[in-house]
């Protein structure tokens, strides 16, 4: 049989740009190779760059990590015709076809090339007809005799040099996951060569730098892996920290944030960095993400705020959401409004221009640099066939000390590039409120009010970066006991005697059924006894019927028992009830203060500030 060279001999130089290669098989053994190629027929052979093919088999490339997003190519960057080759090597007849799609998902046949020995088949593919949507990708076909492909590549020609791009990962005490996401980047000659440096901002006390991957990546490395230690400044700090070093001192180079416990795939890098690139202006290039525990699985296709209503993470008219990226392709383009920062990247221009992020800690962050930058006319592109797997948002709790921060940000965000409407803002956080009191969650209450407090409050309590916020919200969140998990098996109950309530259908006027939920707790029309509720029915509307609750926490490790306090529901809804009386009554001036300390905020001087420089 024939051989293939390794990916390593890839062309990276200035002749051409690598816009993507042909990556046959991930390199995590968790992840679903058929994500990349998918082999209808015979048989097929793997390796991370070449596939071995069996006689009379057909394999295509019409697969998440296969596809080469045509559309995205078109409508936002400078190219207008791209170049698909691979190497074959047989002795037999085979057949390669280039196919497109529409954004209803026709296919069409491009071209077609066939050999009977070794050969570069080459296609030269005019990015004319995908503006709405659409996409390219390779069909193999053997006959008669076995054959290897290898050497694939999607390229464009190219004079001038490459920009360097940095990465920045910002970690806290997840030490094993950050040196696996380090030693997934060194482990591809060709990414590790387009890297100038990787910033490791660690903020925890278990050490990135104690792990032997870590050290071992180091070796590999070299001068390009730069470990910086901070106090725990959140995401906002440690990633803006990765923009303020990598910034310093230059221009022209593109700094990629990555979150330090995903599954990283290094191909990704190489497909952001190129289509950057390539841009008509500097662009933010977002990474999609996939589920780390359901490794199939799109979160979605691309993101947008909603700031009227404070609401973050929607999912853009016709993208695809938590759908299977085997059973599925996202056709159709979908521009995003931001990018989250599990992986994207940002363009120093961008920085040059609108400053760094603002120190939030965590949460929204990412939204505002995003929504900042697009109203600065720096759109963000979140592209598909570029991922990676995080961890599965619906495994973690909605009642946790992050709501604090989602709820103040959210506010603070809003001030900055919107105009509030307290009117709505105000029913809304009513409401949202009433119903973790009916349904017990005495401590998520207590977590969002204290957001909107601090809120109003002003901009002097980010001077910090968030440290005293953090400290003072887990701190008062102990007070809640329905806020702690137990083990299932010993949670401080009768488990003996609990019995299980499943939920009915959901009630269609859901305005009226809270007024009903509260005037039975106002009376004690519940139902007593101990009751368990599975994750999936622990809707408000159910658990408020009764008086003592064991519900499965979403993470599945745990329980938390609610346990009905009328006294402290009372009182935390009269709380309630002032607060939106406040944010009614000082929404107007708090945003121009707001508005008028962000300036401060984003410079080099209040973060080398935050940083103790």
């Amino acid at each position: 049989m024939h051989s293939i060279a390794p990916a390593h001999s890839l062309t990276t130089g200035t002749e051409s740009l690598v816009l993507q290669r042909g990556v046959f098989v991930s390199t995590s053994p968790r992840v679903n190779p058929d994500l990349y190629l998918q082999v209808e027929r015979g048989i097929a052979e793997r390796d991370r760059h070449t596939v071995s093919l069996s006689k009379n088999a057909f394999a295509h490339t019409n697969t998440y990590f296969g596809r080469f997003a045509a559309s995205y190519w078109q409508r936002w960057t400078t190219v207008d015709a791209v170049t698909v080759s691979a190497h074959v090597a047989t002795t037999g007849r085979v057949r390669v076809r280039v196919l497109a799609s529409d954004i209803a998902g026709h296919r069409r046949i491009v071209a077609v090339e066939e050999t009977r020995s070794d050969a570069r088949i080459v296609f030269q593919v005019p990015l004319d007809k995908f503006v709405d949507g659409g996409a390219l990708w390779l069909e193999f076909e053997t006959f008669g005799s076995s054959a290897v492909v290898g050497e694939m590549e999607w390229t464009v020609p190219n004079s001038a040099p490459r920009r360097p791009a940095a990465i920045a990962i910002c970690t806290f005490n997840r030490a094993q996951d950050c040196a696996h996401t380090v030693a997934a980047l060194a482990s591809d000659p060709v990414v590790l060569d387009l890297i100038e440096s990787v910033h490791v901002v660690d903020q925890g006390t278990d050490l990135v730098c104690d792990q032997p991957e870590f050290t071992a990546t180091s070796d590999i490395m070299g001068d390009k892996l730069v470990y910086i230690r901070q106090p725990n400044l959140g995401g906002a700090g440690g990633f803006t920290r990765g923009l303020y070093e990598v910034t310093a001192s230059r221009s022209g180079v593109d700094v990629i944030l990555m979150d330090d416990d995903i599954l990283c795939e290094p191909e990704s890098v190489l497909r952001l960095s190129a289509f950057a690139n390539v841009t008509v202006e500097p662009t933010l290039v977002g990474a999609q993400m996939l589920f780390l525990l359901n490794p199939d699985y799109l979160n979605v296709g691309a993101e947008e705020v909603d700031l009227s209503r404070l609401q973050h993470g929607r999912a853009v008219q016709k993208a695809l959401s938590n759908k299977s990226m085997l059973k599925k392709n996202q056709e159709r383009r979908v521009d995003a409004g931001y990018n989250a920062w599990w992986t994207c990247l940002i363009p120093s221009e961008v920085v040059d221009q609108i400053g760094l992020p603002l120190p939030m800690f965590f949460q929204w962050d990412d939204v505002e640099y995003g929504v900042r930058a697009k109203r600065s006319g720096f759109p963000t592109v979140t592209l598909p066939n570029a991922a990676v797997w995080h961890a599965d948002f619906y495994w973690k709790d909605f009642d946790d000390w992050a709501r604090y921060f989602s709820t103040r940000n959210s506010l603070v965000v809003g001030s900055l590039h919107s105009d509030l409407d307290t009117s709505v803002l105000s029913r809304q956080f009513l409401r949202q409120i009433a119903e973790y009191v009916v349904g017990m969650q005495y401590g998520l209450a207590h977590t969002t009010l204290n957001g909107i407090e601090d809120w109003l409050s002003g901009p002097a309590h980010l001077s910090d970066g968030g440290v005293k916020a953090l400290a003072t919200i887990r701190a008062e969140r102990k007070d809640y006991p329905e806020t702690i998990m137990h083990p299932a098996s010993t949670a401080p109950v009768d488990s003996a005697n609990i019995r299980v309530e499943r939920a009915g259908g959901e009630p269609s006027a859901m305005r009226l059924v809270l007024v009903k939920r509260v005037v039975d707790q106002w009376r004690g029309r519940t139902i007593g006894g101990l009751v368990g509720v599975t994750r999936e029915d622990a809707h408000w509307w159910h658990i408020a019927r009764f008086d003592h609750v064991v519900v499965t926490d979403a993470s599945q490790g745990g329980v938390r028992i609610r346990t009905r306090d009328k006294a402290r529901g009372i009182a935390l809804m009269i709380r309630t009830i002032k607060v939106v009386r406040r944010l009614r009554r000082e929404a107007p001036d708090l945003q121009q203060q707001y508005r008028r300390a962000a300036g401060d905020l984003i410079t080099r001087e209040n973060w080398a500030r935050l940083y103790g420089i």
